[in-house]
């Protein structure tokens, strides 16, 4: 069996600046032998570029000998939506025929910001900024985004 295989992977969604050895983040490194406040240190400095409580996905791979390493990727994409029309959340049942339904409205190049954000993870670092602007305007749609040109 190879060396990779063994690698355990955990994907936990951590606020900027605020990881800490409590729930979620102790019980899910401590059960695979991972000191929570190793991750913990360095997950909060390499966080600090954000607003703080921003959520972050990290993905935290542990190797046999008990060390990891972990990878930062930017903000969710509905976070980073709401962020830019100042809301906290999105609409319950967006419809997006109707005007009334809809929570807002960004433009083009609101969405072409976010997608230079989203470019930063390694995942996209590889896709045409148009498929990333196009993905990000469906994640709009679905939450009751209007978007303008």
């Amino acid at each position: 069996m190879s060396q990779a295989s063994k690698n355990t992977l955990i994907k936990l969604i951590v606020a900027a600046g605020q990881a800490a050895p409590t729930p979620p983040v102790g019980p899910a490194l401590g059960s695979k032998g991972i000191k929570a406040i190793d991750f913990c240190k360095e997950f909060n400095a390499r966080s600090s570029i954000y607003e703080p409580s921003t959520p972050i996905p990290v993905l935290i791979t542990v190797k046999p000998d008990r060390t990891f390493k972990f990878e930062m990727k930017s903000p969710p994409t509905g976070y980073l939506l709401l962020k830019a029309l100042g809301l906290e959340k999105g609409a319950e049942k967006p419809n997006v025929l109707s005007k009334d339904k809809t929570i807002g409205q960004l433009s083009l190049k609101h969405i072409y910001e976010i997608a230079k954000i989203k470019k930063t993870d390694e995942r996209h670092n590889l896709l045409e900024m148009k498929s990333i602007v196009k993905s990000i305007i469906g994640v709009a749609k679905s939450m009751g985004i209007n978007v303008i040109p």
